[in-house]
């Protein structure tokens, strides 16, 4: 409880620092003069992440030998967003779709693995992407702070990550101090996790594709904000934008407010002020843009409800 009144009042906190350098008239007319059409288009793109999604945990699961019907982990998807959107945490829809899934592993440590994986490819392509863009715009003449510790840590993510992968044994050997407590609830969990890996190691196809799959994603999330920026006429360059986005998030990641509110609206304005782009428009793409998100979810919302039923 305490640690979500901090995020609360950090998110409070920025926004009103944020809002309060603006001018909240033209924030307001910028909104009210949307073009419908780019919105619905900017929907679009954002709802084709959750087909891609549901691709990327498809072959995940099916590196453990798991089916699942496509319509149920589409299903689990959208209910999964509308936690994440109006939970304090993301949590809440990583539970849903370790439940979702868990009957058909036979295990909900199993199920929680491959939710995990699914995680860690994402956030693996989210600083893949950013570093690129970074990378990119450094060349263009561009220069982006924080690129160096972008690119470290993208490799440390790297150096990190892939020996669990490549050397399944080194699980077991992580995992042999818990072992020795001797307790059977304890042992059957470390033996379904290190089953769980060395099934990951014996996919190596399947673990790309889902890299590849994650790595469209946050493409896509990129073009979702360059059309909602260009509903609001906010001229963002796309590489700006290929910039501006996967950093924002990586930034989010920080578990310092409520669901990036306030964090996210103070990284839009900095760099669309380094950039010379009002800063009213960036935190109106930020709001907009979220409160899109939002709308959309509530989809899941729906989904929810009727499953309950």
């Amino acid at each position: 409880m305490l640690k979500t009144l901090v995020r609360l009042a950090v998110s409070l906190a920025l926004l009103f620092f944020v809002l309060r350098s603006i001018d909240l008239g033209a924030l307001w007319l910028r909104v009210r003069a949307m073009n419908p059409g780019w919105v619905m288009l900017a929907l679009a793109a954002y709802a084709s992440t959750i087909a891609v999604s549901v691709w990327r945990w498809e072959r995940l699961l099916r590196t453990q030998h798991i089916e699942v019907a496509r319509k149920t982990l589409t299903q689990s998807m959208w209910v999964s967003m509308f936690f994440n959107n109006f939970l304090p945490s993301n949590i809440g829809g990583d539970v849903i779709r370790i439940a979702d899934t868990a009957p058909a592993a036979g295990s909900k440590t199993v199920a929680t693995m491959v939710v995990i994986a699914d995680r860690a490819l994402g956030l693996a392509a989210l600083m893949l992407v950013a570093a690129m863009a970074a990378i990119g715009a450094s060349v263009s003449g561009i220069h982006v702070p924080g690129e160096r510790w972008l690119a470290l840590v993208s490799g440390i993510a790297i150096v990190v990550g892939l020996p669990f992968v490549l050397m399944p044994e080194l699980v077991k050997h992580l995992l042999a101090p818990i072992r020795a407590l001797k307790r059977p609830w304890i042992t059957e969990r470390a033996e379904r996790l290190e089953e769980a890996v060395r099934k990951f190691h014996a996919a190596p196809s399947d673990l790309v594709a889902a890299f590849c799959g994650a790595v469209v994603v946050q493409l896509t999330i990129v073009g979702f904000y360059l059309l909602a920026a260009r509903g609001l006429s906010i001229p963002l360059p796309v590489l700006l934008g290929a910039v501006l986005i996967p950093v924002s998030l990586v930034i989010q990641l920080a578990p310092v407010s409520i669901n990036g509110f306030g964090v996210r609206e103070a990284v839009f304005a900095f760099f669309f002020a380094r950039f010379g782009l009002p800063t009213d428009a960036a935190v109106a793409l930020s709001l907009v843009a979220t409160g899109l998100v939002m709308a959309l979810s509530l989809i899941g919302g729906l989904v929810f409800l009727g499953r309950r039923q």
